[in-house]
């Protein structure tokens, strides 16, 4: 591994870990009124592409990262129709 290869590890992780305080206080608060869907379908889709760009370059940094917050993003997507506003 080349030594820039850390920084985007580190990246990865930090970018992966944004939304977890948002689903954590969803989940805890059943409320996802304020939460933007615009946002949430510009989010799910920039991440699916560098999803697809990280696995086309073979870049585990990337594909870690996206991966991440994709799933996360989802999981909001899931509360907003699941939780009674």
């Amino acid at each position: 591994m080349i030594w820039y290869d850390y920084f985007g590890y580190i990246g990865s992780f930090l970018t992966s870990i944004t939304f977890i305080p948002q689903v954590y206080k969803a989940w805890k608060t059943k409320s996802v009124g304020d939460l933007s869907m615009w946002m949430m379908l510009i989010v799910i889709t920039s991440a699916t592409l560098w999803l697809i760009y990280g696995i086309g370059i073979n870049s585990g940094p990337v594909m870690v990262a996206n991966s991440m917050v994709l799933l996360m993003a989802l999981i909001l997507v899931y509360f907003k129709f699941s939780f009674k506003q």
